[in-house]
């Protein structure tokens, strides 16, 4: 049906409001546009139309130094113009449930808008009731938030929140503002309170980096309201405390390589794991006074299967303490806001206010239903269970019309394509979540098929899109390349960190249209889109949860980025009973995770005692009295969880039990605490390493890399037995003999391969051979990592996706560090130089002859080979360097950006003064590292090339990236 159509019945979406603008159809393949085109402004989203506005927010800072080279455009005519028949998304037409066409007399359907800030004056940042410097206000407004919403106002001027007197916990939804009082009540500690510190708390590494961005940006130019000294006369005196009086934010993850510390940071942005650790050794350092304020994003991670205790064990020091520390925690999925309050001691605040309004609709067998709140989805999903006649008992707003197309006879894929395509020819970003990660392409491929053809701008930035992609050192994906040419992208964890990112930022600013991503999207990175379509209520084998599909659903409509939201959620016969329960459940509550069953009491005592927090029967007792585990169970239960917990922890020998009534942690358990392992882990990694104490095979590698192996990333990778015989078979004698002293037995991996069986885990002695064979098989991945196999070649070796391999890379630094902690708080110094030495080795991704350089910043593993065979030896050639003969090679570590240089003379010049920057940086830190060898101390380079003047601040940030 046409528009006219729609308009006539008198039932429109957003995407038909759109679809009435022209929309200009381009040729195939474009002209190519000159360097000197400019492109207009695209207008404002609330104007319907195909353009999508430009991104703002932390993907803003866009680098516009990143130049890539363009493939040719006859690549992109020859996919477009495949001699393979084109398929066709099927049409969207009104149903006979469509509602009348409104009444002239009926009031317009608008979106919620909060007051301005000239109305009231409590909207604006800069009223002198929030106390914010008028450089912070700045900077917000810079980045689009010029005013606040009522609820934000009412949040944060709540008696004690401000002045950092009461801590707080409250819930929002999504595109709601949340982080934004987190923000004001941070950053306003810190101004005031120079000496202090802050903590911001996320779960994912992602998120991390995201607002690091953001916050770097927001502090930008925004000092501390330090006192300046009366006799400060000299000039590095002046220069220093300039640097101190600025805010210094620091991203704290495993796998980073910041060398950045606690001293060298007022703001750290880090994960559950790394902030707990930090949070341990500021209460042994007793340095935990400094620490000011902590900030708990996604809250609802308290009952997580894995890393929730870790939560609850922060929140529990830091109630013990009775420090002047302030707790913010926030969430947009909590239901027992009041008790998580009263666990905390803080004041609770809840919204139900999202200033872009989000319409709901359940997609059936074709039939289009609307849904506005979750009890509506449930009845409409029940009555179609039972109809024999679905559009005649239930008729639907619209229906989608059935396809002649193979690839498109099933009905859900069918909707899913027609309403991705509806939403890209409209000009709107689109959100498609499935099930699988190996379903992303798959789904991608078949949308990109029915996307309408490129104008030649946009085609050109997508085929700059491919050369980025191109140009990474893991070189193009066949599966993007075919998709990202017609518009449309896939986001999963089987991706590079380096891919995701320009995935993400080319839909942000509107290059890739529909973006098919899994789940971990919704809680991963802030992509918001006109339309969310979640394909099918089940991601992986296991039915999503509440919370989780109120986060996909949360994705639609943002504020600042869109006017209006949309989510669809087609669903299969054979799901409808399990999504009819899954639309009507309330949001689970948030429970502990210090329960008997999993085990996380134990590590909370142990920690407690081991970092010096308690030691006395009744100072644990208090400890466990600010567990939320003791609101949760009956006292008595508690009570005697906890003295279980104590007796395991004397008899595994990680506590000692003194004369006093007292305890104290034993070597082993301060280790495994310093360590940030588990007690169960811990004890594991001891077995291990004092057996490797006795015959440990330094002839080779191996043993090594088997020791550095996560005890538990490589669980979720299925071994190939093949390639692993494969490997054992290449591996010399040193290696081998290394292996069969942990336990692999070369016989049963042959008799795996020939009976093509799978382990077994039924008893505990098969979960340890397991976990034995799991890591011999991970470790030959991380023996390629160190000898400079370049990670898509490690990918296709051992058949998996890289991204697993990246992040395998990144869980290894975190585990290899709290190895070697553990050997030196064991005294075991000989274990921990030569593990520290590997650990190098790891991190750098380099041989041993590449350590050296690879230490200095911007230098990694490729980089240091191009230099080693390009005449740069060693650290002395090259902190003997000039920097522009550090330029050409520069140049060779990315020759796509550097080709794309000749076509554009401007920038030429630009990217040639930015690797200029880069190499003065490299030279100056590789001087103070050859002179700092000499010596027993270990370099911070940042705090040297900060106090040496090279660069400001604000440069390094920007080369860094």
């Amino acid at each position: 049906m046409s528009t006219s159509g729609h308009q006539s019945r008198g039932f429109q979406t957003t995407i038909d409001i759109a679809r009435q603008q022209a929309y200009r159809v381009a040729p195939v393949a474009g002209q190519k546009r000159p360097p000197t085109e400019t492109t207009e402004q695209p207008p404002d989203l609330q104007t319907p139309g195909p353009v999508v506005k430009q991104a703002t927010f932390a993907r803003q800072n866009a680098n516009p130094d990143i130049l890539v080279e363009s493939a040719p455009l006859e690549t992109a005519r020859d996919l477009l113009n495949s001699p393979v028949k084109r398929v066709t998304a099927s049409k969207i037409i009104l149903g006979a449930g469509a509602p009348p066409e409104p009444s002239p007399d009926d009031p317009p359907r608008s979106t919620p808008v909060a007051p301005p800030s000239s109305q009231n004056p409590l909207l604006s940042l800069s009223n002198p009731k929030y106390g914010l410097p008028p450089a912070l206000t700045a900077n917000f407004a810079a980045l689009g938030v010029r005013s606040i919403y009522p609820w934000q106002a009412s949040c944060l001027l709540a008696k004690g929140l401000l002045s950092g007197e009461r801590h707080l916990v409250y819930t929002a939804p999504t595109g709601g503002g949340k982080s934004l009082v987190a923000d004001v009540l941070l950053l306003k500690r810190i101004i005031e309170n120079p000496g202090q510190k802050a903590l911001m708390v996320l779960p994912y590494v992602a998120l991390v980096q995201e607002k690091l961005k953001w916050m770097r940006r927001i502090v930008q130019d925004v000092e501390k309201n330090a006192d300046d000294e009366q006799n400060d006369s000299n000039f590095p005196r002046r220069r220093w405390k300039k640097m101190h009086k600025n805010i210094r934010v620091t991203g704290l993850f495993g796998g980073s390589r910041t060398t950045a510390t606690w001293a060298d940071t007022d703001i750290a942005i880090c994960t559950i794991e790394k902030a707990n650790s930090l949070i341990n050794t500021a209460i042994e350092e007793c340095s935990i006074g400094e620490l000011g304020v902590v900030v708990l994003d996604e809250l609802h991670m308290l009952d997580d299967e894995h890393r929730g205790y870790l939560l609850e064990l922060m929140v529990t020091k830091l109630l013990l303490l009775q420090q002047d520390i302030q707790i913010v925690g926030m969430s947009a999925t909590l239901t027992n806001t009041e008790m998580l309050a009263q666990w905390m001691n803080a004041k609770f605040f809840i919204s139900t206010y999202r200033p872009i309004p989000i319409e709901e609709y359940l997609v059936y067998e074709n039939g289009i239903y609307p849904a506005a709140t979750s009890r509506q989805l449930f009845q409409t999903a029940s009555k179609l269970t039972a109809a024999k006649s679905l559009h005649d008992t239930i008729p639907p707003h619209r229906i989608i019309q059935p396809s002649t197309f193979k690839q498109l006879a099933s009905p859900a894929i069918n909707a899913m394509v027609a309403l991705a395509v509806e939403t890209a020819t409209a000009g709107y970003g689109c959100l498609v979540f499935c099930g699988s990660r190996n379903a992303c392409p798959i789904n991608a491929a078949i949308i990109g098929e029915a996307m309408p053809p490129a104008e030649p701008e946009e085609l050109n930035k997508r085929l700059d899109l491919l050369a980025e992609l191109r140009s990474l050192s893991c070189g193009l994906d066949p599966d993007l390349e075919t998709t990202v040419i017609r518009g449309t992208g896939f986001h999963n964890a089987g991706m590079t960190t380096e891919e995701r990112e320009l995935i993400a930022q080319a839909y942000d600013q509107g290059v890739i249209k529909v973006l098919v991503a899994t789940c971990s999207l919704a809680a991963g990175v802030n992509l918001p889109a006109r339309r969310v379509i979640i394909n099918g209520a089940r991601m992986g084998r296991e039915l999503v949860g509440p919370a989780m599909l109120r986060q996909m659903c949360g994705r639609a409509g943002r504020k600042g980025k869109d006017s209006a939201g949309e989510t669809y959620l087609i669903c299969v016969k054979s799901d409808m009973q399990a999504v009819c329960d899954l639309l009507d459940a309330d949001m689970p509550a948030i429970e502990s995770c210090l329960a008997p069953e999993k085990r996380g009491l134990k590590r909370a005592i142990l920690e407690a005692v081991a970092t010096g927090l308690v030691s006395g029967c009744e100072a644990i007792k208090e400890y466990v009295r600010c567990t939320l585990l003791y609101r949760s169970l009956d006292k008595k239960l508690v009570y005697g969880i906890m003295n279980l917990a104590l007796q395991e922890l004397v008899d595994e020998e990680l506590l000692i039990f003194k004369d006093d009534e007292s305890y104290e942690a034993s070597p082993l358990g301060q280790a495994i605490v310093a360590s940030a392992f588990s007690p169960e882990d811990g004890l594991f990694v001891h077995e291990e390493l004092k057996r490797a104490l006795q015959a440990f095979v330094m002839d080779g590698e191996m043993h090594i890399f088997y020791m550095f192996t996560p005890l538990q990333a490589p669980s979720n990778t299925p071994i190939d037995w093949q390639i692993f015989r494969d490997q054992l078979d290449r591996l010399d004698e040193s290696g081998l003999r290394a292996l069969q002293f942990v336990g692999v037995n070369p016989g049963f991996v042959n008799k795996m391969v020939l009976t093509g069986a799978s382990l077994r885990e039924s008893t505990p002695t098969e979960i340890t051979l397991a976990r034995i064979y799991r890591r011999a098989y991970t470790a030959f991945q991380l023996r390629d990592l160190s000898n400079e196999v370049p990670l898509a070649t490690i990918a296709k070796r051992y058949n998996i996706p890289r991204g697993t391999v990246q992040t395998l890379a990144q869980q290894c630094h975190g585990f290899a560090a709290g190895m070697v902690k553990f050997c030196q708080r064991m005294n075991w110094g000989m274990m921990a130089a030569v593990l520290d030495h590997m650990r190098d080795r790891l991190e750098a991704g380099a041989r041993a002859d590449l350590l050296e350089m690879a230490q200095v910043t911007f230098v990694k593993s490729w980089t240091a080979r191009l230099l080693r065979e390009n005449g740069f030896k060693n650290l002395r050639a090259l902190a003997e360097a000039e920097p522009k003969d550090l330029v050409p090679v520069l140049m060779m570590v990315n020759p796509a950006k550097a080709q794309k240089t000749h076509t554009y003379p401007t920038e030429s010049e630009r990217y040639a003064a930015k690797l200029l920057a880069k190499a003065e940086i490299i030279i100056a830190h590789a001087n103070k590292l050859w002179g700092m060898f000499s010596s027993s101390y270990k370099w911070n380079w940042r705090g040297c090339i900060l106090t040496c003047g090279f660069p400001d601040r604000e440069m390094l940030v920007e080369l860094e990236e």
